[in-house]
Order: C-alpha cells, then structure tokens, then sequence
C-alpha cells in the first residue's frame, strides 16, 4: 500500500470510529429528554405509561421584536422555560412549539403584521390546532394538557381552546381535560415588571414590547436572538414597533425573571392538577 493511500485509510477508519462510539450516548440523552420531538413513539408510550400524565404545549408567535430581537423571540424562549417546567414537574412532556397565531389583520396589516417577518392566522384557525392539539395528546394517553402561552394577545383564545376539548367528543376521561396557565404570562409580564421596578429600573426602560424587560427574559432564555451591539440597542428605544429602553439589559437580570416564571407555573399547574383530582 502506497503510504498516502494508508495514511487516507487511516483517517477513514479514526473517522468511522469517532462517528459510531457517541451513537448510544447520544440515543440515551434523546430517550430521557422531556420534549416530545426527541423521542420514538414506543419511548412515548413507556413513558406515558410510567406516569408521564401531563402534556405540556408551550404557545410563542412569530413577530416583530423591535431592532434588536429575532422574531422567533417567543418560540425560543417558550420552549426553553416548559422545558425547565416540566423537569420540575418530573411527570410532564413538552409537545413541539406553536409558533403561528393571530398576530393581526393581514389585509390591510394591523398590530405587528406592519413589521416584515410578522406571520399570522385567523383567531378560529388557531383555537382550532389548540384544541385539536390536547385532543391529539388527551387520545395518547396523556391525562392533562396545559396550554403555556408566551404572548399576551391570544389568552382568551387558550381559555375557549381548552373550553372546545371538555366540550368535544370523544370527551376527555373524568379528573382529564386541557386547562389554560394564565399563571405562566402573568408572571412573565406584570410580576417581571414589578420585580425590574423594585430594583430601580423606570417604566419607561422596562416598556411593554421588546423593552428592558423583554430583552433580559430573551438574554436570558436565547441569547443568540438578542443583537447586543450598542448601536442596534440604541435603536431599540421607544423603536417603532417596540416600547421601552433595552440598553440595560442583561441575562442576569432575565435569569431572575425566567426562574420567577417556573417556579408560578409549577406551583400553579400542580395547583390546578389537585384540583382536578378531586
């Protein structure tokens, strides 16, 4: 064998090696992961049936965050606070992100449809993939499904989504059903805001939309989806399209909100699940 032949030989088998020695490593971390997407389906009905009983469905929105904040601001860190939820509740599973919602007319645009890369859908076509959602999960087995909506604008429409699955057929068994947070969105709102304006922070910083408030949450749950260059920062205060001042934000201060968040949520689904039991 010429040696540049056997060196190439060699590189291929440190290759294959390399690529086969991760695989059960790898397919062990998937099987124990609480999201839904992560595992086969006989992974799902084992752990269905060692009592997984709750289903999670983690509720973002694809929309316009002022200059300095991807649009999938809602879905990333939705899907990472249920995540942190469901751990703490050591029964739950979390399904795959709702990442269309009514976010306004298209036409003529209103709300954040006037911001490019904002997507949105009919408010009937949504409580529909909701409640046909938990239904989805209710026939698999599971015995709860909590609707964890990361946006303001659509909290009735989990409320009348839940209200469908205890009305639709086949009925959820007795003690099952969908059950609407408004826990999660309050504490990641009203409770956040308090919280920054005891530390110092005005309302004016703090804003309502894509503010100090909203930026820390998002530095702390998806970093990458915050533009941190000051100059781009700088044109997120009182942007269009945004409100509040987003300069002094940071993760830690973010951390501190996203904990607040779990640990509402938690106590408030193991709350509702009591009882519903009863």
């Amino acid at each position: 064998m010429r040696a540049g032949a056997g060196i190439v030989a060699l590189v291929l088998l440190a290759a294959a090696g390399a690529g086969v020695a991760p695989r059960p490593a790898r397919a062990a971390a998937a099987s124990s992961s609480v999201q839904l997407e992560d595992l086969t389906w006989p992974e799902l009905q084992a752990r269905v049936r060692a009592g997984a009983t709750t289903a999670l469905v983690p509720i973002g929105g694809t929309e316009q965050s002022g200059p300095q904040i991807a649009l999938g601001k809602h879905n990333a860190r939705v899907r990472v606070l249920a995540e942190r939820i469901a751990l703490r509740l050591g029964d739950a599973i979390v399904a795959p992100v709702v990442a269309y919602v009514p976010e306004g007319s298209i036409d003529p645009p209103t709300q954040h449809m006037r911001w490019p890369g904002t997507i949105s859908i009919p408010v009937p076509a949504f409580e529909a993939t909701l409640a046909g959602a938990a239904r989805s999960l209710l026939a698999h087995g599971f015995c709860h499904v909590v609707f964890l909506g990361d946006h303001g604008g659509y909290r009735e429409s989990l409320v009348r989504a839940a209200a469908a699955v205890a009305r639709g057929r086949p009925a959820p068994r007795p003690g099952c059903g969908a059950l609407a947070l408004p826990a999660y969105y309050r504490a990641a709102d009203t409770d956040f805001a308090q919280a920054l304006k005891a530390q110092g922070f005005s309302a004016a910083e703090i804003g309502t939309h894509a503010g100090l408030a909203d930026t820390a949450l998002t530095l702390a749950t998806a970093p990458a989806l915050v533009r941190t260059d000051p100059a781009t920062l700088a044109r997120g205060v009182d942007a269009e399209g945004g409100n509040g001042d987003p300069r002094r934000a940071t993760a830690a201060l973010g951390r501190a909100g996203a904990d607040h968040v779990v640990d509402v949520s938690v106590a408030a689904i193991r709350a509702a699940l009591r009882g519903a039991r009863r």
